[in-house]
């Protein structure tokens, strides 16, 4: 009888006993094994903040969050628009890589040139026009057609058709004119060099 009398008294305890209590639990090693690390807490903060700003942007656009969508898309393709107009693709589609701007000179008048700026030390001018000389004489022997527009490239795949020999330095001297005519590329006596041993080796 006095068991259960025992049981049915009821057990009192106050908060500093609960607390107690509930902190000796959770200090048990398959409380703390199981809680998120540092990276996973910060991961799940981030995530919340964003969601809270998409929620708070979503509310006072037209249309919820839907409309900021729209939005968001519309921003990106002005930024993409903006870059291809005034940023570094720019430089690639604004022009039309021509090799030469004048047609009236010949390409002893583009040798001359090149030899006056080398020995100027301006290699970058030397090399520009060292390239014009090669293409002008292959279109003065035939190699080439005199055609206007036609850039470095261009004029290099042609060439190395027909002097095939010569394809792998013709493809180089051309990546180098616009390298340094549209990039600003810096260059040397060496690479000069490399263009006028191109130039004296093609055959006739």
């Amino acid at each position: 009888m006095l068991p259960c009398l025992l049981t049915d008294v009821p057990v009192v305890i106050d908060r500093d006993d609960a607390r107690r209590a509930a902190e000796a639990e959770l200090a048990k090693h398959e409380y703390l094994t199981a809680q998120p690390n540092v990276w996973e807490r910060a991961i799940s903060w981030l995530g919340h903040k964003i969601a809270g700003l998409f929620e708070q942007a979503s509310r006072v656009t037209p249309g919820g969050a839907l409309g900021l969508l729209v939005l968001l898309a519309v921003v990106v393709l002005i930024v993409v628009v903006v870059r291809l107009r005034v940023g570094g693709m720019a430089r690639a589609n604004r022009v039309r890589r021509e090799v030469f701007e004048d047609r009236s000179r010949g390409a002893r008048d583009y040798r001359n040139a090149a030899e006056e700026a080398a020995a100027a030390g301006d290699f970058a001018t030397a090399v520009r026009e060292r390239f014009r000389a090669i293409i002008r004489e292959f279109e003065e022997r035939g190699v080439l057609d005199e055609l206007s527009g036609r850039t470095a490239d261009e004029a290099a795949r042609e060439a190395g058709v027909r002097l095939p020999d010569a394809r792998d330095e013709l493809s180089a001297a051309a990546a180098l004119f616009d390298a340094v005519h549209y990039g600003g590329h810096q260059v040397s006596n060496v690479d000069y060099e490399r263009l006028v041993a191109l130039d004296r080796g093609v055959p006739a």
